[in-house]
């Protein structure tokens, strides 16, 4: 068996195999060297602070691809300036690599207006930052929408939404600073629909019903009523209703009258109005014979006690039958009613004098 492994034959072929390998690989790496120009490195040029157009020159000379990318802007570099290259510069490369040329801009890069109308002017300063915008003056201007953006101006031109300005570029917002109060209402009346509609919004005031006779909505049609009335008072933003006919307002008095009944309601004020007041209480006045020192409570349990003292004293009367008690005890009665009121201790003095007239 081992004789067989090292006959003459298996080595020749062995041999010739290992050869042919050999072979096929060098060829292999020589046909690598040759297609990628293997040990024949470019190093890369220096083009930073180049204009782009120079920088491309160089490049194609040296037999290497570039791209072009913009880079953020800055001022202090001339426009189209190369600012930066990958490969870095002195870098060893193949012929045909690409280059990367980051370059300053002309001007800064545009950017897209976001729609910030009829929004609250902080959310408007914050939306205008995010993008790149700054916010120059700030205009206020009579509107019923208090603190809203009512228009963006751009160099003295009003801005619309989505308009591609370059970035950091100033805008100046018109804002609302609240309706305007007491406005005389404009007369409308024998002007067109038209030329009614415009003195409305020219005054601020919002075009409210628009009724049409003919039921054509012709707007060269003439006014002959409005609600509210000429020269009345109103705030802005108030609506102001008109009615047109392709008649005159002379010819159309009827209606005038129907709708004067409607919207134009006389109140009587001449009349005075009637006050009615509340009941209210009020002590009594004391009258001048009554002395102002004494008050009314005190003095009824004063007459209370002196009532059963006359009737004790005329039982007494009775029993003595004499004519001369009777003609003096009366006198007695009218000097002690006024003497009780005055005093509380004379009750107990008048049996005594009592008893002094009877004997």
């Amino acid at each position: 068996m081992l004789k067989s492994l090292f006959h003459w034959k298996v080595l020749v072929n062995v041999l010739v195999a290992a050869l042919v390998f050999t072979g096929l690989v060098w060829l292999t790496f020589r046909w690598l060297e040759i297609h990628t120009n293997h040990g024949k490195e470019i190093a890369v040029p220096n083009v930073i602070n180049k204009s782009v157009h120079d920088a491309i020159k160089i490049l194609d000379d040296s037999g290497l691809e570039y791209e072009v990318d913009s880079f953020k802007y800055d001022p202090k570099y001339r426009p189209f300036q190369v600012l930066q290259i990958y490969p870095s510069p002195g870098s060893r490369v193949k012929d045909g690599r690409t280059i990367i040329l980051k370059v300053n801009p002309k001007t800064y890069a545009q950017v897209s207006v976001p729609d910030i109308l009829d929004r609250y002017k902080g959310l408007a300063f914050r939306q205008l930052e995010q993008v790149g915008l700054k916010v120059g003056d700030t205009i206020f201007e009579p509107s019923i929408q208090r603190d809203a953006v009512i228009r963006m101006m751009y160099n003295g031109s009003v801005l619309k939404p989505a308009t591609l300005l370059p970035r950091f570029s100033t805008i100046d917002l018109v804002i609302g600073s609240g309706p305007k109060r007491n406005i005389s209402v404009p007369n409308l009346v024998g002007l067109t629909v038209q030329q009614a509609k415009a003195l409305i919004t020219q005054n601020l005031f919002e075009v409210g019903l628009v009724e049409f006779d003919d039921q054509k909505n012709d707007e060269s049609d003439i006014v002959y009523y409005q609600d509210p009335a000429p020269f009345d008072v109103r705030d802005q933003g108030m609506q102001i209703d008109i009615w047109a006919s392709k008649k005159t307002p002379a010819e159309m008095g009827a209606k005038i009258s129907q709708l004067n009944s409607i919207y134009r309601i006389k109140i009587d004020t001449s009349a005075a109005y009637r006050t009615y007041e509340e009941p209210v209480y009020r002590a009594p006045v004391p009258s001048s014979s009554q002395p102002t020192v004494e008050a009314p409570a005190p003095v009824a349990p004063k007459k209370e006690v002196v009532q059963p003292e006359v009737k004790k004293q005329e039982t007494p009367k009775t029993t003595t039958e004499k004519p001369k008690t009777v003609d003096t005890k009366p006198k007695t009665t009218t000097t002690a009613s006024p003497s009780v009121k005055t005093t509380p201790t004379k009750p107990v003095e008048k049996p005594k004098a009592k008893k002094v007239i009877v004997e």
